[in-house]
């Protein structure tokens, strides 16, 4: 069974940074691009970043300079490191076994999120 477990949310102040985490079980994670995807309520979903299985970065102009993805293939974990967060970040982050730019449309490959709330 696949599972994607995200963690590392919170509140944080404008300007501040967090880091996500998400371990990855049931299938093979080194050979998968791994994406992270944000929702906001009563918004579309939003594809953000993804490490890809050849080890490349892609972002979303929204977060390019502020957000970092990585991933650490032996301990099946992505990351998302955000800095110089703002209230506009405020989301529900996913992790998502699927590709770039189209992670957001395939909620089947989701895990079930944390929590980011940038406020003052």
């Amino acid at each position: 069974e696949v599972q994607l477990v995200e963690s590392g949310g919170g509140l944080v102040q404008p300007g501040g940074s967090l880091r996500l985490s998400c371990v990855a079980s049931g299938f093979a994670f080194s050979g998968h691009d791994m994406s992270w995807v944000r929702q906001v309520l009563g918004k579309g979903p939003e594809w953000i970043a993804t490490s890809d299985r050849y080890g490349e970065e892609f972002y979303a102009d929204s977060v390019k300079g502020r957000f970092t993805v990585s991933r650490d293939n032996a301990k099946n974990t992505l990351y998302l490191e955000m800095n110089n967060l703002e209230p506009e970040d405020t989301a529900l982050y996913h992790c998502a076994r699927a590709p770039a730019y189209i992670a957001n449309i395939i909620p089947g490959s989701w895990g079930q999120g944390t929590q980011v709330t940038v406020s003052s």
